[in-house]
C-alpha cells in the first residue's frame, strides 16, 4: 500500500512537473517528501507499539501455560501417590488377612496331624480286637449250628429257626469276648430297642405289615407317595427276592442279582422303605461300592425310588455312602452305639465281603449270577 502511494505520488508529482516550471516543482516534491516521512514514521512507531504488545502477549501466554502444565504435573503427581497408597494399603491388608488364614491352616494342619499320631494305634488296635472277637463269634456260631443241623430234621420255617437261634447264640459268645466301652454301649442298646426277627414266629404282626407293603407295592403302585416310600413299579421277581430276603434268610444275607445295577438298586429300595416304615428314624442305611462311579448310580437310584433329594445323604442321617468296608464298619458301630439300626447294602461289584460287616443285625449283599455274569461289573 505504502509503495503504490508513493508510485501514485512520483507520478503526479512528475506531472505537475511537467505541466508546470522548474521552481514550483521543486517546492512541491520537497513538501511531498516531508509529509510521506511523517506518514511512515508514524506507521512505523504503530507497528513497533505493536510488536511490543503481541510479545507482551506472548510472554504472559507463556507464563499461564508454565503455571497451568506445573499445576496439572503437581495434581498428577498428588494423584498417583494417592492411588500408590491407597494400594499398598489395600496389599497390606490382604497380606495381613493371608497370613492369618495361612496361620489358621497351619494349626488345623498340625491338630490333624496330633489328632492322626493319637488315635492311629488305638483304631488299630481296635481293630484287631473287633477282628479277633468276631472269628470267636463266627466259630462257635458255626460250631453250634453243625451240631443243631445233625440233631434236628431242617424244613424251610425250623431252619430259618436255627439260624435265629445260632445268631443270638453267637452274638452273645461275642459280646463275652471282645470287652470294648462300644460293644456294652451296643448291647445295652439293644436290650432297650427290640432289634429285627423276621424269620422268627414271635414277630407275627411284622410278618403281615411286611407281607402287606409287599403287596401294596406291587400291586398298588404310588408313584407321588411320600419320602422313604417305594415310587416305581415292582414285578413279582422283585417281590419274591425282598420276601426271600425277609423271611427265609431273617434280614442278614446275599440275594441273587437281578443282572443290572437299577434293578438291584430297586430291590434295595424296597427293603429299604419296608425297614423305614418299621423303624422310622433309627434306621441308617450304608451302601458299600468299590468305586466313585458306582456309588453315584446308587445315589441317583435310590433318588429316583424313593422321592429322597442329595440333603438326605449324609454322615450323620438318612443313606451313607462307602467304597471301603473299614469305615462303613465304623460307622455302623457308632450307629449301634448311639441306638440307631445300621442297614447295610453290599453291591454286587464287592466280590468279597468284610468279616466285620456280618456282625450287624441287617445286611443285604447282591451275589453275581454264575450263569449270567454281569459284564459291567469289575471283579478282582
Amino acid at each position: 500500500m505504502a509503495a503504490e502511494e508513493l508510485s501514485q505520488s512520483s507520478l503526479e508529482s512528475d506531472s505537475v512537473g511537467g505541466k508546470g516550471g522548474p521552481g514550483a516543482g521543486s517546492s512541491l516534491g520537497s513538501a511531498d517528501s516531508a509529509g510521506l516521512k511523517s506518514d511512515w514514521s508514524t506507521r512505523i512507531d504503530a507497528l513497533r507499539q505493536q510488536e511490543t504488545e503481541l510479545k507482551r502477549s506472548i510472554a504472559d501466554l507463556q507464563l499461564a501455560y508454565n503455571r497451568l502444565t506445573q499445576d496439572q504435573v503437581q495434581k498428577i503427581q498428588t494423584d498417583i501417590g494417592r492411588m500408590v497408597q491407597q494400594g499398598t494399603a489395600e496389599l497390606e491388608q490382604r497380606k495381613r488377612s493371608l497370613q492369618k488364614d495361612i496361620e489358621a491352616l497351619e494349626r488345623r494342619q498340625e491338630r490333624i496331624q496330633t489328632e492322626m499320631r493319637t488315635t492311629f494305634a488305638g483304631s488299630s488296635q481296635d481293630l484287631a480286637v473287633r477282628v479277633q472277637g468276631f472269628k470267636d463269634y463266627l466259630v462257635g456260631s458255626l460250631q453250634d449250628l453243625a451240631v443243631a443241623a445233625e440233631q434236628l430234621d431242617l424244613s424251610p420255617s425250623t431252619r430259618s429257626r436255627v439260624a435265629s437261634e445260632g445268631d443270638d447264640r453267637g452274638n452273645a459268645g461275642a459280646e463275652r469276648t471282645v470287652n470294648r466301652p462300644s460293644s456294652s454301649r451296643r448291647a445295652v442298646a439293644e436290650a432297650d430297642s427290640p432289634q429285627p426277627a423276621f424269620a422268627s414266629n414271635a414277630f407275627q404282626d411284622q410278618t403281615e405289615r411286611i407281607r402287606s407293603l409287599l403287596d401294596q407295592y406291587r400291586m398298588r403302585p404310588d408313584y407321588y407317595g411320600p419320602l422313604w416310600q417305594l415310587r416305581r413299579t415292582f414285578e413279582p421277581i422283585h417281590a419274591e427276592r425282598v420276601s426271600n430276603w425277609f423271611f427265609a434268610q431273617g434280614g442278614r444275607g446275599a440275594v441273587k442279582s437281578m443282572g443290572s445295577r437299577l434293578q438291584n438298586v430297586l430291590v434295595a429300595s424296597a427293603a429299604l422303605s419296608i425297614l423305614y416304615a418299621l423303624y422310622g428314624n433309627r434306621l441308617r442305611t450304608l451302601v458299600l461300592s468299590n468305586s466313585p462311579e458306582r456309588l453315584g448310580e446308587w445315589r441317583r437310584g435310590l433318588q429316583d425310588c424313593l422321592g429322597i433329594s442329595r440333603a438326605d445323604f449324609g454322615t450323620g442321617q438318612g443313606v451313607m455312602l462307602f467304597d471301603a468296608p473299614e469305615p462303613l464298619a465304623q460307622r455302623a458301630d457308632r450307629i449301634t452305639a448311639d441306638n440307631g439300626l445300621p442297614f447295610i447294602v453290599v453291591d454286587e461289584a464287592e466280590s468279597v465281603i468284610s468279616l466285620a460287616l456280618l456282625q450287624f443285625p441287617l445286611w443285604l449283599a447282591f451275589a453275581p449270577d454264575p450263569m449270567n455274569p454281569a459284564t459291567e461289573y469289575d471283579y478282582y
